[in-house]
C-alpha cells in the first residue's frame, strides 16, 4: 500500500538523530554471557514473584518468576544453566530490584511453549500473556493488558518512528525482519478485532517505508522527523487525526499502539512458542569502538556488551541505558539489561550535556516545546521546594510523558526531567503509604 504523509503536531524538538553511527550495523547475536542477572521488575507494573531457587537447573525460556497481578509480566530464563542466587540490588533507576542470577552451562537447551497455527483472538491474547511480552518501545507496559481491552478497536497503529536519537534497533528490525513484524501486527489486529493496520515511520527511514509498502493490508504513514514523534498520543494524532484527551486512553478512541519490536516478539511467541527473553539493543556513541545492533539476552551484564563492541574508543563522559532523551545514566558498567533496554550509549564529552544548571530564566521555552501542553518550569520550581502536591497541580505532572524535550531546550540546563520523576515518585510513595 502506497505510503501517505502524516499530519503536523504542536511542540517537540529537532535534535540531531545520530543514527548514522550504527544504522548500517546489521543485526548480530551477542555470545551467551557466562552469567546473567535477571530482574523480576520487567514491566511498568508490579515485580514478578520468583518461582525458582538457588541450585535449580533451568532451561532457556523457562519460567523463573510469575507475574504479580494484571499489570505485571512473567519472567523467563535467558540462558540454560544453574540458578546461583537470588538477591536484591539497586537498579539503574535507583530502586531496589530482585535479581535472579543464572550461570550458563553453554548447552543452550530450550523450553518453549507449543507453536500455534491459525490461532483465535483469545488464543493470541493468552499466548501474549504466557510469553511475558511487554511494550518494547521503552514503556514496558504488559502487552496482554493492551490487547485485552473490552473497548471497540478499529485501528492498530504500529510504531516504527524510532524518534529517539542514536537508537537504530527498530530500524534494523524493520529492514531485516519485515515479514515477521507484519505477521505479528496481523496477530495483534486479530486479537483486537481491528480492521485497519497503520505503521508510522519517520521520513529519515525511507528504506523501511518502502519495505512496508509491499503489503496490501498495512498502510505506511510518513512521519516528520520530529521528537517525540513516537509518543503514543502524538503518533495517534499524526496518523489518524484523533486527539487523545488528558486522562483518556487510546482505546477510548478505538485505537491501540504497539511498537515494531513488540510485534516481532508476538510473531515469535505465536509461531515458535518463544517467550520474551531477548531483544535487539543498539550500542552506539562516539566513545565505543564498534557500534552494533545486537541480539541481547535479558539480564546480560552491560560490561559484556561493551567488551563485545571492542570496549571504549575514548573515555565516555556519560554512559546511558536507553536513549539520550529518555534513558538513565549509569554509574559504571555494573548493570544488567531488561526487556525494555533498547540501547547502551557511550557518549564522549562533545556528545553529552554536562553543564552545571543555573537559575531559571523564566523564558518559557520548556512550555513552548512540550507536546503535552504542560508547564515543566512549575513542576521544577515546586519540586525543588519539596512541595510535590503543588508541583503536580501547577505542572500537571501526571500527564507528562517524560520525553525530555523541555530539558533539551532549557538554556539554563535545569534538570527538569529529574524534577518530574522525583515528583511522580514522591506522589506514588505518598499514595502507597496512605493505602497502608
Amino acid at each position: 500500500m502506497k505510503a501517505v504523509k502524516g499530519k503536523y503536531y504542536f511542540g517537540g524538538v529537532h535534535p540531531h538523530d545520530m543514527k548514522a553511527i550504527s544504522k548500517d550495523a546489521a543485526l548480530e547475536v551477542l555470545p551467551v554471557p557466562e552469567i546473567v542477572a535477571i530482574s523480576t521488575s520487567q514491566s511498568s507494573g508490579n515485580p514478578a514473584i520468583p518461582v525458582t531457587e538457588a541450585g535449580k537447573t533451568v532451561k532457556e525460556g523457562e519460567l523463573i518468576a510469575k507475574a504479580d497481578g494484571e499489570i505485571s509480566s512473567d519472567v523467563f530464563a535467558s540462558v540454560s544453566g544453574t540458578v546461583t542466587e537470588i538477591k536484591d540490588l539497586t537498579g539503574a533507576k535507583g530502586k531496589e530490584e530482585k535479581f535472579i542470577f543464572i550461570k550458563s552451562d553453554g548447552k543452550d537447551e530450550k523450553s518453549y511453549l507449543p507453536p500455534l497455527t491459525d490461532p483465535s483472538a483469545e488464543e493470541i491474547k493468552t499466548r501474549v500473556k504466557q510469553a511475558g511480552i511487554v511494550g518494547l518501545g521503552g514503556a514496558g507496559f504488559p502487552t496482554a493488558v493492551k490487547i485485552g481491552t473490552d473497548k471497540q478497536i478499529d485501528t492498530l497503529i504500529v510504531n516504527g518512528a524510532e524518534c529517539e536519537p542514536y537508537l537504530t534497533c527498530d530500524y534494523r528490525l524493520m529492514i531485516e525482519k519485515t515479514d515477521e513484524i507484519a505477521r505479528g501486527a496481523r496477530y495483534i489486529a486479530k486479537a483486537l478485532g481491528a480492521e485497519k493496520i497503520i505503521i508510522g515511520i519517520e521520513s529519515n527511514k525511507r528504506d523501511c517505508i518502502k519495505a512496508f509498502e509491499v503489503y496490501e493490508d498495512i498502510q505506511p504513514v510518513i512521519l516528520r522527523k520530529q521528537y517525540p514523534m513516537g509518543g503514543e498520543k502524538q503518533l495517534i494524532y499524526v496518523t489518524v487525526g484523533k486527539k487523545v484527551g488528558l486522562g483518556k486512553l487510546p482505546a477510548d478512541y478505538g485505537v491501540v499502539v504497539q511498537n515494531v519490536a513488540t510485534c516481532f516478539a508476538v510473531c515469535e511467541a505465536i509461531e515458535l512458542g518463544k517467550p520474551l527473553y531477548e531483544r535487539v539493543v543498539t550500542v552506539s556513541g562516539k566513545a565505543v569502538k564498534q557500534p552494533k545492533n545486537l541480539w541481547v539476552r535479558v539480564g546480560t551484564p552491560v560490561q559484556a556488551i561493551v567488551d563485545h563492541c571492542g570496549g571504549e574508543a575514548s573515555l565516555p563522559k556519560k554512559v546511558i541505558s536507553g536513549g539520550p532523551m529518555t534513558g538513565v545514566a549509569l554509574e559504571d558498567y555494573n548493570d544488567y539489561t531488561h526487556k525494555a533496554t533498547a540501547g547502551i550509549l557511550l557518549l564522549d564529552k562533545k556528545e553529552a550535556a554536562a553543564d552545571e544548571p543555573t537559575p531559571c530564566l523564566n523564558c518559557g521555552m520548556c512550555a513552548d516545546v512540550c507536546p503535552m501542553h504542560l508547564m515543566p518550569m512549575n513542576t521544577a520550581f515546586y519540586s525543588a521546594a519539596g512541595d510535590f502536591d503543588a508541583a503536580a497541580k501547577y505542572g500537571n505532572v501526571a500527564y507528562c510523558i517524560e520525553c525530555g524535550a523541555c530539558e533539551y531546550v532549557c538554556p539554563a540546563k535545569r534538570p527538569l526531567i529529574q524534577a518530574i520523576r522525583k515528583t511522580k515518585a514522591a506522589l506514588r510513595n505518598k499514595k502507597e503509604n496512605a493505602n497502608g
